[in-house]
């Protein structure tokens, strides 16, 4: 759970990804493994020009970092690029602190409220020996609370490299890369969903669910189970890097530690929500659409979703 989450969190401050094998599919729409690409075209439904699909992983180490010709391509003939979200929102002090905002509980809960004395004595515990008191962390939101307590952040506070458990000496955005291509071409950008929006999600997700969810992920680190987490993160990049969307797809949905009951709100809800904004924006140009891999393959997918809208879905190679 706690990888997903760090992913989809640090979305809204730019990332997402996951893995593991793909289990047989039957319905018509889904991507097939024979299909495995991060690149697909769209076009058809009477689109003037195709416009295009990209799978990105929110962060990944500068070695594994690629793009293809055929991806450099397909940004090249865009007049057009949409994320998740505006990156260049993201750049807007102000529109920062209203998002800052968002990371508290409502109706003054803290996290005494959510976790029995013994249990909260833990995570205050985490907290403190890492120099964060629990007097000024205690209002947010405990999903925010996840990515703060891992040991990657611990490494940040001294000094060491904030992501060496991903196995790389520095770090890459697809996002942030594409958005500075995008700006160099002076290609308009455009978000497919709000950061607001991504924000409000964690709103769905019960407040005492969430402080369990953190005290899962204080205890499992606690436990040595940190090395379980970095071979998933090792097995993400795998996949992303052989293109296997397939693969990435089946632990949101598989894992039983993964998001679970939550899939619905955190991703196939989010997947329905973009098609009528991407065929809007796709009518009217050439748009390089580029979202988490994750979201891609699967029955609900973006991928077989504009298949059932009607519109041809092309792997390029």
């Amino acid at each position: 759970m706690k990888i997903f989450l760090r992913w989809l969190l640090l979305e809204v401050l730019v990332f997402l990804g996951v893995a593991l094998f793909a289990q047989p599919v039957e319905n018509p729409f889904t991507p097939t493994k024979e299909e495995n690409k991060l690149l697909w075209e769209i076009s058809g439904k009477g689109l003037a020009a195709p416009s295009y699909l990209y799978g990105t992983i929110h962060m990944i180490p500068a070695e594994d970092y690629f793009l293809t010709e055929a991806t450099e391509a397909a940004f090249d003939k865009s007049t057009r690029v949409a994320f998740e979200i505006d990156t260049e929102e993201m750049t807007n002090p102000a529109a920062m602190m209203g998002l800052l905002s968002k990371m508290y509980m409502n109706n003054d809960t803290t996290l005494a409220d959510l976790l029995p004395e013994e249990e909260y004595e833990i995570v205050s515990t985490h907290f403190e020996e890492m120099g964060m008191p629990m007097m000024f962390m205690g209002k947010i939101k405990p999903m925010f609370l996840t990515i703060l307590a891992g040991e990657d952040m611990k490494d940040m506070k001294s000094g060491g490299n904030p992501m060496s458990m991903m196995g790389g000496d520095g770090m890459k955005s697809y996002e942030l890369e594409l958005t500075e291509r995008a700006k160099a071409a002076e290609k308009p950008i455009v978000g497919l969903e709000t950061a607001e929006f991504q924000m409000s999600l964690f709103d769905s997700i019960p407040y005492t669910a969430q402080a369990k969810m953190l005290l899962e992920t204080i205890r499992s680190e606690q436990g040595g189970e940190e090395e379980e987490e970095t071979n998933a993160i090792d097995r993400m990049i795998e996949l992303y890097t052989t293109q296997d969307i397939v693969g990435m797809q089946s632990m949101m949905s598989d894992d039983p530690a993964g998001i679970g009951g939550y899939e619905e709100l955190l991703l196939l809800k989010r997947n329905r929500k973009w098609i009528p904004v991407m065929e809007a924006l796709m009518s009217e140009e050439t748009v390089f659409f580029a979202v988490g891999a994750g979201h891609l393959a699967g029955d609900e997918g973006v991928i077989a979703l504009l298949r059932k809208a009607g519109y041809t879905m092309t792997p390029v190679n």
